[in-house]
């Protein structure tokens, strides 16, 4: 039997929308942002491979961007819907860009936040991923995913999550299976970066950026390759949408309606 991601569709207002967290992250990511996101449209809430509830696939290949592509294909096809939103936090908006850039007929636009593995350079990227993600990767394959619950990369820990649901990403935390999160880090994490496909994206895009992850910073260069690119500064770090939900919010919702509201 063919494995597929977990999503959760919500009712909403609007165009169906692929929503996608970042590594080691998981569905209540984004319960801060729920009720907002119904107002413009029906937000899918999807779990990378190995995570929440989203099996690991047996074919590791998978793995890849073009196997996540897939399956929001399969998703878009499923919902009867002709184009979709593309709503991604770290590695999650790489693989939004990666979906834009291979099928641009199908995407009304973007929200993505803070995306290093996106918008670095890919030969620097890949030799990062073969030395510090590699030995992640080694590390919760030998120790299993709990070894890395009070590590930095863990989404879950930080203190400007609002605590109901920094309560529940740390349940779903122990869903996260050892075959997932290292293939992730393995596979996926390895081949994000876009390059020059950043140039290919003309769809509206949105860029929330959390000022205050001082290391992406240097990153927003390459991402105004992206042609339609709108950037609204946040004060915020990594985990943009759940660190200023209000923020956040605010600038996808009316983001979103004005395209919408365009494409009438």
């Amino acid at each position: 039997m063919t494995e597929h991601l977990n999503v959760v569709i919500h009712e909403g207002e609007g165009p169906l929308a692929l929503v996608i967290h970042g590594a080691l992250g998981s569905r209540s990511y984004w319960n801060d942002n729920i009720k907002a996101l119904q107002t413009v449209c029906r937000p899918a809430v999807t779990e990378l491979w190995g995570h929440g509830n989203s099996p690991s696939p047996s074919d590791s290949s998978r793995f890849e961007p073009s196997g996540y592509i897939e399956e929001f294909e399969r998703i878009r096809l499923q919902n009867s819907s002709e184009k979709v939103w593309l709503i991604g936090q770290s590695m999650g908006a790489a693989l939004a860009l990666h979906y834009a850039s291979k099928h641009p007929e199908r995407v009304g636009g973007l929200v993505i936040t803070n995306s290093a593995s996106a918008f670095a350079d890919p030969l620097v990227w890949q030799k990062r991923n073969r030395s510090m993600i590699a030995k992640v990767a080694d590390q919760v394959e030998n120790e299993g995913v709990e070894s890395l619950r009070d590590s930095w990369i863990n989404p879950g820990r930080s203190k400007r999550i609002l605590p109901g649901t920094l309560a529940c990403l740390d349940r779903e935390f122990s869903e996260h299976t050892r075959a997932g999160i290292v293939g992730s880090f393995r596979i996926t994490n390895y081949s994000l970066p876009l390059g020059d496909l950043l140039t290919t994206i003309n769809q509206p895009t949105l860029l929330t950026n959390g000022v205050h992850e001082e290391r992406f910073q240097e990153h927003l260069p390459r991402a105004r390759l992206i042609p339609n690119l709108e950037i609204v500064d946040l004060p915020a770090s990594h985990a943009v949408n759940a660190h200023d939900p209000e923020g956040w919010n605010a600038a996808a919702t009316m983001f979103i309606r004005q395209h919408e509201t365009k494409s009438i």
